[in-house]
Formats: structure tokens, sequence, C-alpha cells
């Protein structure tokens, strides 16, 4: 039984909006953010480039480099076997909690090349915004609030 989440609805809202920032999942651990963001990809993309700053700490020094989205689009690339093509490719930043730079780096996306789609989620967000003094780029993301799953979903 496939589970149809009620979110997915609001990211294929956003994802054929012609001016569109890139979206912050937040939310509990184990709310489903990560599978809502590969679920929306698989569904709505033809590529899905999924970076995860726990799992590759590698990730961070690309955004430490630089804050040229071109440069880091490149630099991405590095990491993974799917083309990099706005409209085509959903990117996915997972655990962006764990890289300030990622998450700095959303404004830029906004600013300056809001032809990609870019999701960013994160595990206790919050907490680790407030503990390690970080920001997030309040205006240039659409903030989303995710939650487990209701009754009706299920």
């Amino acid at each position: 039984m496939k589970i149809q989440r009620d979110i997915i609805g609001q990211l294929k809202q956003w994802k054929n909006k012609e001016i569109r920032k890139p979206i912050l999942l937040k939310g509990a651990r184990q709310s489903g953010k990560t599978w809502i963001m590969e679920e929306f990809g698989r569904e709505c993309f033809d590529y899905v480039a999924t970076f995860n700053f726990d799992r590759t700490e590698e990730l961070t020094t690309v955004f430490e480099k630089t804050k040229d989205i071109e440069r880091i689009l490149k630099e991405l690339a590095l990491f993974t076997n799917v083309p990099i093509e706005p409209g085509k490719t959903l990117l996915i930043f997972d655990e962006i909690q764990d890289c300030e730079g990622a998450l700095n780096s959303l404004k830029y996306f906004c600013e300056e090349a809001p032809q990609y789609h870019i999701i960013a989620a994160g595990s206790l967000l919050g907490v680790a915004v407030r503990r390690k003094k970080m920001s997030v780029p309040v205006g240039k993301v659409q903030l989303i609030e995710v939650y487990p799953v209701t009754f009706k979903e299920f």
C-alpha cells in the first residue's frame, strides 16, 4: 500500500510556479521528511540528486569554498552521477543543519538561480540553528512544517 502524503500536492504546486524559493522542510525526527522529498522527486522529476550532509561530510567543503552558485553546482555534480539540469532535476539537501554554508546558500539559490528546484530538510533544525547560532535565510525560503502521517493519509 502506497501512502499519499497531502504535502506532495503542495510541492507539485510549488514545482509549477514560475517564481519559486527553495523549500525548507522542518519537522520532528521520523516524520517522513526524507521520504516526502524522494517520493516527490520520483513522481515529478526526470532526475533526483540527493546530498546528505550527515552521511557525506566532504559536502561541507563545497559550501565553505564559495558562495558562487554555478561553482557550487559544478562541485555538487562531482558527488553524484545524476545530471543537474534546471527544470529536470530535483536537488535534495538532507540533514542541512549539519552544514551552515548549505543553509546559507539557499538565499543565493533564491536570488541568483530560481530555475533550480531545491528542497532541504533537517531533523531538529530549530535546535541546531539555536545551538550553533545559525540563521535561516528568512524571506528567501519557503518553510513547510512536516507532521507525522495523519489518519486520513494512512
